[in-house]
């Protein structure tokens, strides 16, 4: 992969001109499929320049999300603003702007690589180097390659390509790496963030928690059509308990353990105890067990000392039915 410099995704001077106003706003958003309600109530805000991940399980209404701020369906009731405009009706207007990657993209089957980018390129205002562009996504070794040729993985580059074309303001990824080995994911996320320092705003859908971890500066993760937890990444990992685990000889336990915030289970093994706490104030209970120790001269083996993961506040939101 040729390395590319945040020049090479350098945006007119005009876009920084604009106001500070959030990219994306939606309030009250419901959408319904006959008598099964997919989205219901979401509230949601992406501001300009960051990449926001919302999460969810299959069924939770994230598509459906994304296709109603596409502008490919009309709410049910609430509001979608992008850009100031409804996307429903400014799809005109908001087109030049946004650049999408579906779950399933409709290619044609009969082009090679490189005439897919220019068929693409003649149908939007907004101009790029097909040529380059496929460097960056490590296809130019496939240009001339029919898309039928492709296997799935490059043809999910190739998606990703056209929703990249002319580095548009927003750019809407909807599981961006399904089916990409994983050095692949990991230079799409580079170049992910790239287009973000240069000032793209990116919403994108996964189910690879690391993917989330990784990109976003902000996570949502829905559940039944709702938005259950959001914020930055630190503040939905509070929204569960760290951990502290260590094992101590049986015998330290007869000396008094601290009072500690959060909840300490114990277990016994032989002349081996197993000390579990689960806590919202990790340095504060993990300095009093290791002060402890310390006092006593007691030997902490296995000693961890772990922030909650987001599988962790994604199964405990999965399990909230």
């Amino acid at each position: 992969m040729t390395a590319t410099t945040g020049a090479a995704f350098a945006f007119p001077g005009s876009f920084w001109d604009m106001n500070d106003e959030p990219v994306i706003e939606v309030s009250r958003l419901k959408f319904s499929y006959d008598t099964f309600t997919a989205v219901d109530g979401v509230d949601l805000s992406v501001r300009r320049g960051e990449i926001f991940a919302l999460l969810g399980t299959n069924g939770a209404g994230k598509t459906t999300t994304l296709e109603l701020i596409e502008g490919f369906r009309h709410p049910e009731s609430g509001t979608i603003r992008v850009f100031g405009h409804e996307p429903a009706r400014a799809r005109s207007v908001l087109k030049p702007r946004m650049g999408m990657m579906l779950q399933h993209a409709g290619l044609i089957e009969e082009l090679s690589v490189v005439e897919t980018l220019r068929l693409w390129g003649s149908l939007t205002t907004r101009t790029d180097d097909a040529v380059e562009l496929l460097d960056r996504i490590e296809l130019a070794h496939r240009a001339d390659t029919r898309v039928e040729q492709l296997s799935g993985g490059e043809k999910r580059r190739l998606d990703f390509a056209l929703a990249i074309y002319g580095r548009p303001e927003l750019i809407v990824l909807d599981e961006p790496t399904t089916g990409l080995d994983p050095e692949s994911r990991q230079r799409l996320w580079q170049t992910v963030e790239q287009l973000r320092g240069s000032g793209s705003t990116i919403l994108l859908t996964t189910h690879y928690l690391e993917e989330a971890e990784s990109l976003a500066d902000r996570v949502a993760i829905m559940h039944q059509g709702r938005i259950s937890v959001e914020g930055t990444l630190p503040e939905v990992l509070a929204t569960r308990p760290s951990r502290i685990t260590a094992h101590v000889p049986a015998s330290a336990l007869d000396r008094a353990l601290p009072a500690f915030t959060g909840t300490l289970e114990s277990a016994l093994d032989g002349a081996v105890a197993f000390l579990a706490l689960e806590t919202s104030a990790l340095q504060e209970d993990l300095g009093a067990l290791l002060c402890w120790a310390r006092d006593g001269g007691i030997d902490l083996d296995h000693l961890t000392a772990n922030q909650a993961s987001l599988a962790e506040v994604f199964l405990a939101v999965g399990a909230n039915r």
